[in-house]
């Protein structure tokens, strides 16, 4: 197995754009990829650019009707029928958008073929983690779910246990549902609770179907959690279940949307902690899955302050290089941002917080606090499916 990272990147997956008004501005990708080149990343890993995930592949989670239609507005965005999730407010139709769409698929299947095989041991793909693409339709900025091709292609692949784990701001419910009643694959999904944010789904009860009781977890965070709730919540549910179900591979979602100072979403977590939990990922995945470990960004609408600096971190953690958080970042990058956006960029790959702490569950907790209550739900929701104790 070769010990170095892959990065998975064609520069083709920047054309998967809205719109000037649409929050999901490809401009993040572009920053992330430059910032990556200007600490000297990408003579760390492997930049691999896959094929674009083809129709047969494709179809392992989306219903062809569904694919066709994607194809349709993409030849004609003027058509993109409504009832597919296509041409709405959230996801507009565009040119090329089955094109673009696909590459980016492809490229997390791409990574699930080279830690499967032994090619990588880590890949990242940060253009993907498109996790609210359901099986016969779009949503929530989402055309195909790259997360859930990427874990069907490694059960295709002869993989029998794939553990999946979502820390977007958002719930993970394509993913979930591609899984639902499918005991090999354990979703795991930290989100702000659904009473607050879209896709309002991710309640603690969601926990699998008959015959893959357990499968699903849900952590529903009160908004306004920030690092020491998050960090806490993360480690009171993730460890203790992959240690559990012992997964052959770890897939992980790395929205960047729970940030202080996203504009979509209310949680109030810092590049300090977002970093932290990339840090648990890497090591969950060397504990416990042989260290096959394949990342995906996700969502994140902070697409100068955050985005770049988060996804970065976490090619570095995948590469073995991880940059401190002290560090100030490269002048170069900085004037590309300001030529790019007209935006002043940030100086260091920190929000001042590092390092970041929080309370281990065994030492207690208190049952009239928000995010107490919201571990408590989950644990006792799903863990004893699992046989473990809530």
């Amino acid at each position: 197995m070769s010990g170095r990272a892959q990065l998975m990147w064609d520069e083709a997956v920047t054309g998967y754009d809205f719109g000037p008004d649409h929050p999901m501005d490809p401009v993040r990708l572009a920053l992330t990829r430059r910032l990556v080149d200007a600490f000297g990343l990408d003579r760390e890993v492997d930049v691999v650019a896959a094929k674009p995930a083809g129709e047969s592949t494709l179809r392992l989670v989306h219903r062809e009707d569904y694919v066709e239609a994607v194809k349709a507005a993409s030849a004609d965005p003027g058509s993109a029928d409504p009832s597919y999730g296509l041409g709405t407010m959230d996801d507009p139709a565009f040119a090329g958008m089955h094109e673009v769409s696909a590459l980016i698929a492809g490229q997390s299947v791409g990574a699930a073929e080279a830690v499967w095989h032994g090619d990588a041991l880590h890949a990242v793909n940060f253009a993907g983690g498109l996790h609210h693409a359901m099986p016969g339709g779009a949503s929530g900025f989402c055309i195909y779910n790259d997360a859930s091709l990427a874990i069907a292609r490694l059960l295709e692949l002869g993989a029998e246990r794939v553990a999946y784990v979502d820390v977007d701001v958002h719930h993970g419910d394509g993913v979930q549902a591609a899984f639902w009643g499918d005991p090999r694959v354990l979703t795991i999904s930290l989100h702000e609770h659904p009473r607050t944010l879209f896709p309002q789904t991710g309640w603690p009860e969601e926990t699998g179907a008959e015959g893959a009781e357990g499968s699903a977890v849900n952590v529903a965070l009160p908004a306004g959690t920030g690092d020491a709730g998050w960090l806490r919540a993360f480690h009171s549910v993730v460890p203790e279940l992959i240690a559990d179900f012992r997964p052959q591979v770890l897939v992980t979602q790395h929205g960047a949307d729970t940030h202080f100072e996203d504009p979509l979403a209310h949680l109030a977590v810092s590049l300090d902690a977002q970093r932290a939990v990339q840090v648990a990922c890497h090591e969950l995945a060397h504990e416990y899955a042989d260290g096959r470990w394949i990342a995906l960004g996700g969502g994140g609408y902070a697409v100068v302050d955050v985005v770049p600096r988060s996804w970065t971190h976490l090619v570095a953690i995948a590469a073995g290089r991880p940059v401190d958080p002290e560090t100030v970042i490269p002048e170069s990058w900085r004037q590309e941002v300001f030529a790019r956006t007209r935006q002043l960029a940030p100086a260091r790959m920190t929000d001042g917080r590092w390092p970041v702490s929080w309370k281990d569950w065994e030492s207690g907790y208190d049952p009239a606090d928000r995010l107490d209550q919201a571990v408590v739900a989950t644990r006792r929701a799903v863990f004893p499916l699992r046989g473990l104790l809530a």
